[in-house]
């Protein structure tokens, strides 16, 4: 069992910058991040391999970065020129099967409690 405690939520203006951190039990294979906005199915938004392959949302790519550090267990996301409609809840995932991809959000067997990310 992977628990996994998200931080570094909050508000900020367009264009703005903003860093969550996820941090994990153990080291799992394959670590994501997904949101979810009011009345709107959660989506996936970028996921990364222990070997650090890293797959995007079209809607992130050349604004969001996932990184992870396997020596803190951590998990990264990385938010530049945030637009309004990235406002969301945040949530960190985690597996251990094979694959990753944050096209699967099926896949993922541990979440994170989630952290608001506003953008105004």
């Amino acid at each position: 069992h992977v628990q996994l405690v998200e931080s570094g939520g909050g508000s900020v203006q367009a264009g703005g910058s903003m860093r969550l951190s996820c941090v994990a039990s153990g080291v799992p294979f394959c670590m994501g991040w997904f949101r979810q906005s009011p009345g709107k199915e959660r989506e996936g938004v970028a996921a990364i391999s222990v070997d650090e392959y890293a797959t995007f949302a079209d809607s992130v790519k050349g604004r969001f970065t996932i990184s992870r550090d396997s020596a803190k267990n951590t998990l990264y996301l990385e938010m530049n020129n945030l637009k309004p409609e990235d406002t969301a809840v945040y949530y960190c995932a985690a597996k251990n099967q094979p694959g990753c991809t944050h096209r699967s959000l099926w896949a993922f067997i541990y979440w994170g409690q989630g952290t608001q990310v506003t953008v105004s």
